[in-house]
């Protein structure tokens, strides 16, 4: 299994990282890269340094791409015409396509959430002209595309994500010792 994670500046640190973390708890290639420079700044003014920048993985298979929130990271994504292409290339393949907090709204504003598909976001981000299907719900998995809320259900996401790509059994395995209650 091979997951992508791109990092923008204004990423929502704690999407990111327990992202970052349970998956490759679970064994999973994760594969972080950079829209533009390999030193990230997060919403909190926290530094990461990524694996690769996002043109050096464009052409890479992922099973999944996991997008983490943030008000300015999801603007940042937002931009990317090189995550557009990727993003748009995996949906049209039915691939798993998470996003978590304000990280919804790329989906969105790429037409790959449908106004059929059923998703949830940090509230507080909903475009208030948009149609779809918004669920109050932590974690939201309609078809391939997997949603969630924010921060406080980062590991539920994780795991979530860790359970549809690698089976129950290991996300039980990833998710005892860490004593995660979900």
């Amino acid at each position: 299994m091979k997951v992508l994670v791109p990092l923008a500046d204004g990423f929502e640190e704690m999407e990111g990282i327990i992202i970052i973390d349970v998956l490759r708890r679970a064994g999973i290639e994760v594969i972080v890269a950079g829209l533009e420079n390999k030193e990230i700044v997060a919403s909190r003014k926290t530094k990461h340094i990524t694996d690769y920048l996002l043109e050096e993985v464009k052409d890479w298979d992922f099973d999944a791409i996991v997008l983490p929130g943030g008000s300015e990271g999801t603007a940042n994504l937002q931009k990317s015409e090189i995550l557009k292409e990727m993003l748009q290339k995996h949906y049209q393949k039915n691939k798993l396509l998470c996003a978590i907090c304000a990280a919804p709204n790329v989906l969105i504003k790429h037409n790959l959430i449908k106004e059929n598909d059923m998703f949830t976001l940090h509230p507080n981000t909903l475009p208030a002209d948009y149609k779809g299907k918004y669920v109050d719900e932590r974690v939201v998995k309609s078809n391939r595309i997997f949603t969630s809320k924010g921060p406080g259900t980062a590991f539920e996401f994780a795991l979530t994500i860790v359970e549809e790509l690698c089976g129950s059994e290991i996300r039980k395995k990833v998710e005892e010792p860490m004593f995660v209650k979900t």
